[in-house]
């Protein structure tokens, strides 16, 4: 690896520790509180609560692939060690992107109010049986991924074993078996978080030809927060495509210095997804920043009755 490269990596992976566990605990502590305090649980809170905790194990592991990279390549020697992060990396980015769409399922059939049978079934669910339905998912998603990565590891070995065309063969082999999980952990959740922008977006532009027709003068009384669901569902599409793509860099692409750029946007993924949430999220910004006030005004207090 290039020494260039390797400071890269190692940079991205501890400015993505720096970066991404503060903020995705601060929004696991904030949405707590919140579910806490609330009488009525928002779905978007406990999605919110699911995607930070997701956030700080995918980080802890991806920085850790990094570190050890760069400070101490012959860890990756250790088949065991490195077929469990590679498959928690899998599962965890797996159960991000579904996470993903369930939020923007929420956003879409609250908004929206279609009256078709589907999606009519969706937003009784999510609204109703959110906890079930992310333990589901989860549960779903370990099965798909974690069977997959373990048969295409244990191919590849085979396959490295035998010696004749190792690489060939072990490139065969983790397209046959993870192309089907990719297909239901990240394709899936892809196209049906794209059609829930797409119909959040047209019902949105409907509204405001509508309200400019009547003219009105006003507008409707939900419309910021609904404009503030669209952005919050695009930015997360935008970094789902980003990260399946820098993913398919990582595992496709033999340019050492573009697979390294690539992994570098994946080590700061979690922190960029903590940013949309806060911008998504009034009342964490709001308790995030009542509590640091607080605390910043105990401290100075505390420094001024001490000075002499």
């Amino acid at each position: 690896m290039l020494y260039l490269d390797a400071i890269s990596l190692l940079v991205s992976s501890v400015l993505g520790l720096v970066l991404a566990i503060p903020s995705n605990t601060c929004i696991v502590m904030g949405n707590l509180d919140i579910i806490r305090k609330k009488g009525k649980v928002s779905p978007t809170d406990v999605i919110f609560l699911a995607k930070g905790i997701v956030n700080i194990l995918l980080q802890c592991v991806l920085s850790l692939q990094g570190m050890f990279i760069v400070l101490c390549p012959a860890v990756f020697y250790v088949t065991e060690l490195i077929g469990f992060m590679n498959i928690s990396v899998c599962f965890l980015t797996y159960y991000n992107y579904w996470l993903t769409f369930w939020l923007s399922a929420y956003y879409c059939t609250t908004i929206t109010n279609l009256s078709y049978g589907f999606f009519i079934w969706i937003k009784r669910i999510v609204s109703n049986f959110l906890s079930q339905l992310l333990f589901l998912t989860a549960l779903g998603m370990f099965i798909v991924s974690v069977p997959s990565f373990l048969l295409a590891h244990a191919e590849s070995i085979q396959s490295f074993e035998n010696g004749t065309e190792a690489s060939v063969n072990t490139l065969n082999d983790f397209f046959f078996y993870l192309v089907p999980a990719d297909t239901l952990g990240a394709n899936l959740p892809f196209c049906l978080t794209l059609l829930c922008l797409v119909l959040t977006f047209s019902f949105l532009l409907r509204h405001v030809w509508r309200v400019k027709n009547n003219d009105s003068g006003s507008t409707h009384p939900n419309l910021q927060a609904h404009v503030t669901a669209l952005r919050t569902i695009f930015f997360f599409l935008l970094m789902f495509a980003i990260s399946c793509i820098s993913q398919t860099v990582t595992f496709y692409n033999e340019n050492i210095s573009l697979v390294i750029a690539s992994w570098d946007l994946q080590l700061l993924s979690p922190s960029i997804e903590a940013v949309i949430i806060f911008q998504a999220n009034n009342k964490l910004r709001r308790i995030i920043l009542r509590r640091f006030w607080t605390r910043s005004w105990r401290n100075t207090e505390t420094e001024n009755v001490e000075d002499p």
